[in-house]
């Protein structure tokens, strides 16, 4: 069950990265999220503990279902262009997926023993996660792309702590919900105000008013 969880969540990242209209790249998000949910309901059925199931009802709540839908409107509302915004095309951006691919791995084999694969290959994609929303959100150049980067790091750090240490302590995981959840909420305000204002959400065509 683990193995085709952790299958789900590097190939949703994969997705995200070769994606190239934000509907694709926040379907691909909703996708990560619900195998991250489900990697959680695993351990909540496992450790049989209730704070764990609250954690993961959240989770697909705020990040299967609620924020997706937040973004698609953000979408329809502005009527902005779908276009990610690559500042590297398809193909480059695949040979950055690998080579993060396997820099996760080296530095997940030097912090686990190798022996112990099961780890190494769940800190592995946490660390693929992460790296994928660094990634998002320097090579992305709309505003919601490095958003949805955002995310993406965040169910990184969220996937290794909940698989390799056992989960987080309920009330900071309550915190760190509400945190994301709120800093989308605001996050997508000002995308649709500068929207408004200035007819676009292209982050380099904003830096041009700086001087």
């Amino acid at each position: 069950m683990q193995a085709i969880i952790l299958f789900g969540v590097l190939v949703s990242t994969y997705l995200m990265i070769i994606a190239k209209r934000l509907p694709a790249l926040i379907s691909s998000f909703r996708i990560q999220s619900f195998f991250l949910f489900l990697a959680t309901l695993s351990i909540a059925v496992n450790e049989r503990q209730l704070d764990l199931y609250i954690i993961s009802g959240l989770l697909f709540l705020i990040k299967v279902c609620i924020i997706p839908h937040f973004l698609y409107r953000i979408i329809k509302k502005i009527k902005v262009s779908e276009d990610v915004g690559m500042l590297l095309n398809v193909q480059i951006s695949l040979l950055f997926a690998f080579f993060l691919t396997y820099l996760s791995w080296a530095l997940s084999g030097k912090i686990i023993s190798i022996g112990n694969q099961a780890q190494v290959v769940v800190l592995a994609v946490s660390f693929f996660a992460i790296l994928t929303g660094v990634f998002l959100m320097i090579f992305r150049i709309t505003a919601l792309s490095q958003i949805i980067g955002l995310l993406v790091m965040e169910n990184g750090l969220f996937l290794l702590a909940a698989t390799v240490s056992g989960g987080m302590p309920f009330f900071v995981e309550i915190a760190i919900f509400f945190d994301v959840f709120v800093s989308v909420v605001i996050m997508g305000f000002f995308i649709y105000r500068i929207n408004k204002l200035f007819t676009h959400i292209d982050v380099n065509k904003l830096s041009r008013l700086k001087g």
